[in-house]
């Protein structure tokens, strides 16, 4: 079914069906459980199945846009959809390429989804499953070169930044069924599946047939340390009269932590004695490190 949109100071009853004025990531709409009126201005929607939401004396609980028709016996094709977005600063453009892998029988040619079409493309995507191991996926997406369309957006690219291939990109992939798209009687771009946004991390291969990418969620930072800032005993971090520091006075010292005569020669130590010298030894210090890290009882 095509959902209604929410109306503000507008009366529900308790099993009306609403869905955001806006499109949302998540795919959820939301059913009335108290009924009431609505208030003035949309409220702020949650994004996890079976949260609820006071909207002036209306309460609505969220769930899953397509489990009705998920749950009948022969359910409506699945539609599988991608989209491509440049980035202007890595790719110099913030072009959108749309594709959908056109395997669906149901389906053949290009499609139209919530106004943007849809070039019907080869596409193999997998790897998009969580598992319990800690670890998030890392998603491979194979796109079809055939024509050479992925070559030549590569060369493109690397224009931009030197080695690029695409890295950087947004990936989003769209999952809804048959009776949404546009055309249909049901048609409605705010049913579907939680739409998912990756990266593209590299290029893993490209031959004349196919050009593989290997997704990234945006969580993904390998290489990072956390925290990211160490538990250092001894030596003070921040930049020296930085707003950090906060230092601003007129005495100077060397970093041997020696009177000086000119805020040219004044240099910090770094340690806790430089930073006592400059706003006491009682004071309360700004001091970027940590004196205790390492000492045991």
């Amino acid at each position: 079914m095509a959902y209604t949109s929410w109306a503000a100071s507008t009366t529900y009853s308790v099993g009306n069906i609403r869905r955001a004025t806006l499109l949302q990531n998540s795919g959820l709409v939301f059913q009335c459980t108290t009924a009431g009126t609505s208030g003035s201005s949309e409220p702020a929607w949650p994004t996890d199945i079976g949260s609820t939401v006071t909207d002036g004396s209306v309460v609505w609980t969220a769930f899953n846009s397509i489990f009705e028709e998920l749950s009948v016996i022969a359910p409506n094709a699945i539609i599988e959809l991608f989209e491509l977005h440049l980035d202007n600063t890595l790719h110099g453009a913030t072009d959108v390429y749309r594709w959908h892998n056109g395997c669906n029988a149901d389906v053949s040619g290009n499609i139209t989804w919530n106004s943007n079409q849809y070039t019907r493309q080869p596409i193999e995507a997998d790897g998009f499953e969580f598992t319990n191991t800690g670890t998030l996926p890392r998603p491979r997406l194979t796109v079809s070169n055939l024509t050479n369309v992925v070559t030549n957006l590569l060369i493109l690219v690397n224009v931009t930044t030197v080695g690029n291939d695409l890295t950087g990109a947004k990936v989003k992939r769209i999952r809804t069924l048959k009776k949404f798209l546009d055309g249909q009687t049901d048609a409605d771009p705010y049913a579907g599946w939680p739409i998912e946004e990756w990266f593209i991390d590299r290029k893993s291969s490209e031959s004349r047939d196919s050009v593989m990418f290997e997704l990234a969620s945006k969580f993904d930072l390998p290489g990072t340390m956390l925290p990211k800032r160490q538990l250092v005993a001894n030596l003070c971090q921040w930049a020296y009269r930085s707003s950090e520091c906060s230092y601003s006075g007129s005495n100077y010292w060397d970093v041997n932590d020696q009177t000086v005569g000119s805020l040219a020669l004044d240099r910090c130590g770094k340690r806790l004695s430089s930073c006592k010298l400059r706003f006491g030894a009682n004071a309360e210090l700004p001091y970027g490190s940590f004196p205790s890290a390492g000492l045991n009882k």
